[in-house]
């Protein structure tokens, strides 16, 4: 058709003023194009035409007046043949377009060959056509509007193959729950939830209602093997979830579901309770002070296993419990903090079994992962925030006293090896460590352990530790628990340890503190307050940096002056010990002698040598760890200065009558003259930290003692004559480690003086005599 179609439209003439192509009629654009004419450009080209049929300004009549006057018989039937062929063309394409309209094709095609009888009718077939094509428009309107309905109908086919589908899923529904509800409930479940509104809606319906008994019938023996399930003990924490949320989907009480559940995540969580409770040693119920074993494990891997089993399960469930029963927690905070608080009693029983010092870093390690894990617990229970916070606190401050305890026992240690070190027998010719190095070794030792101390505190301030970000380290934790608690303790302690070496009373049966356990104490103290404390402050204040809005601080001089009082006791009881060692020589000496039935001396008594040696002794010690200090310029002739009963060489010619008995009063009456007139000698007065002035003191005790026990005895001429070479003796060497010659020769005349107040024959000897037996000794 459509080859006939188009060689008909090339051989069909074209109405262009009677000329004619090569061909004979032109047709361009075919029957349907010359049905809605030109186009809008084509037409805007061309001239208007009246007697173009395929213009838009056709003219019937104009064009058939024109055919009859200009074409001859045989191409009015060349023009009749080229109609019939373009209306065979019409027609088969509107076949084609629209094939159910036929019979408006034939009527179009009746009229056409009715134009062939009579030309001169064309205009009206033409009408005809026209109006046989506003047929077709309708006719093809109304097969749209069919196939609409068709399509309508159609889809309310399907509507109703649906409804079908979905009734015969509706009657299956039983079969699918009883099916499913064993091996596969959330299944089930879901299959319920899908079928139960419309069996709500139609229930009124006897085959709903039937579906809608049976399902709930399977629902309720699912949901009665959903609670036999739930009470079981094995359930983690997702198959506890999933169970509870099915039962809320079979519409059980919320009330009853959030007490199982509870309950059954408190049986789980204390049975993880329970596992970490095993590890630790069981409490004494005597209450008597055992040392517990050591634990099974550290205290990180305690943690840890803390952190991912307990807290890991509680935050799961409080999250599950959240996201099954809204935000309602009125039973969940109290449930989570009881466990919490159960918690962290375990974990500070832990802490408290970390007694050794160990690996600090793992304990900050313990605690930090402990905070950081324990933050998803706080979003949930922020109640525990402040009990988590002081746990670490209490920690970090019971590591702190325990290294203050180690401190004081290394102390302790160090004094103990210096004791050992002064009291070690030593052989001949080989000498022990001096006082200086003992002095160095320990100031040495005892600072270096406080800095690895500091340094291992500092772990807690780490920027890398969680919990370093906590006010409490900011502030409080610098400055009262490692500065004060810590470092001023320490020394405060330090001093007091010291001080206690010459304050307290020695215990029955233990030894005394050897006197230059005390003089290198002193020197210890005295350091620690010229500049160790500055140094240890400075380095404390740099590592743990005080807040200025924080708690106040004990300043620098006030621990210098604890110090100094310290060092002062200390030394000043050395001299009382030094003083009372050479007194009690002395006083032995004096009591145990027959001053009455003595023989002329010949020689000075030993025990002035070995007080002499005594003195130069202690002068050496001393000079090891102070200076020599100020001496008071002295006379020319100190060391031949004459010593004798009358403070004078001249003095036996002229004194001698004075001590006959028929003037007792004259001798008497003279010591009291020359007291008036010498200095007041302060026997106990504090001594300053130098050489000179410790051996003083020393030298002032020890001729006080002399005196006091000269006055208690009663001599004859002879023993009057060997106090007098024995004074002389002491003149000749103490007077060099005096700080005033003067000191020693009050004393000493003083001594002189008793002695011939208390001689029955006050005859003294030559003083001649006396310098030969001095320089012979």
């Amino acid at each position: 058709a459509g080859s006939g179609t188009g060689s008909g439209a090339a051989d069909s003439p074209e109405a262009t003023g009677g000329s004619t192509g090569g061909g004979g009629w032109r047709r361009p654009h075919g029957p349907l194009q010359r049905y809605y004419g030109p186009s809008t450009a084509e037409a805007a080209e061309a001239a208007p035409d009246p007697t173009d049929i395929n213009g838009p300004h056709f003219d019937p009549e104009v064009f058939m007046t024109k055919v009859r006057s200009e074409c001859p018989l045989g191409q009015l039937l060349a023009r009749e043949a080229a109609l019939g062929r373009e209306i065979r063309a019409l027609d088969s394409d509107m076949q084609t377009l629209l094939y159910e309209n036929y019979n408006k094709f034939i009527s179009a095609t009746d009229t056409i060959r009715k134009m062939k009888v009579d030309f001169r009718h064309m205009e009206a077939e033409m009408d005809d056509l026209a109006a046989n094509m506003a047929a077709i428009s309708a006719s093809s309107a109304r097969v749209s509007a069919a196939l609409q309905d068709r399509h309508r109908r159609g889809a309310q086919l399907a509507g109703v193959q649906a409804l079908l589908r979905k009734l015969q899923a509706l009657v299956e529904v039983p079969g699918r729950l009883r099916r499913w509800a064993g091996t596969e409930p959330a299944r089930a479940l879901r299959c319920h939830a899908r079928a139960r509104a419309v069996l709500r809606h139609y229930r009124h319906l006897p085959s709903f209602r039937a579906i809608e008994d049976e399902s709930h019938a399977i629902m309720a023996e699912l949901a009665q093997r959903l609670r036999t399930r739930l009470r079981e003990e094995t359930l983690d924490p997702k198959e506890l979830t999933e169970c509870v949320e099915m039962l809320l989907q079979l519409e059980e009480p919320a009330e009853e579901l959030s007490e199982e559940f509870l309950s059954q995540a408190g049986t789980r969580l204390e049975a993880e309770l329970a596992a970490l409770e095993a590890e630790l040693p069981a409490a004494d119920p005597s209450g008597t002070a055992t040392t517990p074993p050591p634990p099974a494990s550290d205290i990180l891997d305690f943690v840890d296993r803390g952190s991912s089993a307990f807290v890991g399960t509680l935050c799961q469930l409080a999250s599950s419990y959240r996201t099954l029963f809204g935000e309602d927690t009125g039973r969940l905070e109290p449930f989570a903090a009881a466990l919490a608080t159960r918690y962290f009693a375990l974990l500070e029983r832990r802490l408290a079994l970390e007694r050794g010092l160990g690996d600090t870093s793992l304990l900050v390690r313990a605690l930090d992962r402990f905070h950081r894990r324990l933050r998803a617990l706080l979003e949930l229970l922020p109640a525990g925030a402040d009990a988590a916070a002081e746990l670490v606190a209490r920690a970090a401050r019971e590591r702190v006293d325990r290294y203050l305890r180690a401190l004081q026992t290394f102390f302790l240690g160090c004094l103990g090896d210096v004791r050992q070190a002064l009291a070690a027998p030593r052989p001949p010719g080989k000498e022990g460590p001096g006082l200086p190095d003992l002095l160095a070794t320990l100031a040495a030792s005892v600072l270096g352990q406080l800095k690895a101390v500091l340094a291992y505190v500092q772990l807690f301030t780490a920027r890398d530790v969680a919990f370093a970000s906590l006010p409490y380290f900011k502030g409080e934790f610098c400055v009262t628990a490692v500065r004060e608690g810590l470092v001023v303790a320490f020394v405060r302690w330090l001093c007091r340890t010291a001080r206690g070496f010459a304050d307290g009373p020695a215990e029955r049966g233990a030894p005394a503190a050897p006197p230059a356990l005390l003089l290198l104490l002193a020197r210890l103290c005295l350091d620690y307050e010229n500049s160790t404390i500055s140094y240890i402050l400075t380095l404390t204040d740099e590592q743990f940096p005080p807040q200025d809005s924080g708690p106040a601080v004990t300043p620098g001089p006030a621990l210098c002056a604890e110090a100094r009082a310290a060092a002062q006791r200390l030394l000043d009881h050395y001299v009382q010990v030094q003083g009372a060692a050479v007194a009690q020589m002395l006083r032995k000496s004096v009591e145990t002698r027959d001053w009455l039935g003595t023989v002329e001396p010949r020689n000075v008594r030993a025990v002035m040598k070995r007080v002499v040696e005594d003195i130069t002794a202690i002068d050496v010690q001393v000079g090891q760890l102070f200076e020599e200090g100020v001496r008071r310029a002295q006379s020319s002739d100190s060391s031949r200065r004459a010593f004798s009963v009358y403070s004078s060489s001249r003095a036996p010619g002229r004194y001698a009558p004075s001590y006959t008995p028929s003037a007792p009063m004259d001798t008497h009456l003279l010591s009291n003259i020359q007291k008036l007139f010498s200095e007041r000698i302060d026997i106990f007065s504090p001594v300053e930290f130098n050489k000179v002035s410790v051996l003083t003191g020393i030298i002032k005790i020890s001729l006080k003692t002399l005196l006091e026990c000269v006055r208690l005895r009663t001599l004859g001429r002879f023993g009057l004559q060997q106090v007098q070479v024995d004074g002389h003796y002491l003149q000749l060497y103490l007077w060099r480690f005096a700080s005033d010659e003067r000191v020693v020769q009050g004393l000493l005349d003083e001594v002189a003086a008793s002695a011939a107040h208390r001689c029955l024959d006050p005859v003294p000897m030559e003083h001649s005599v006396v310098e030969l037996i001095c320089e012979r000794g």
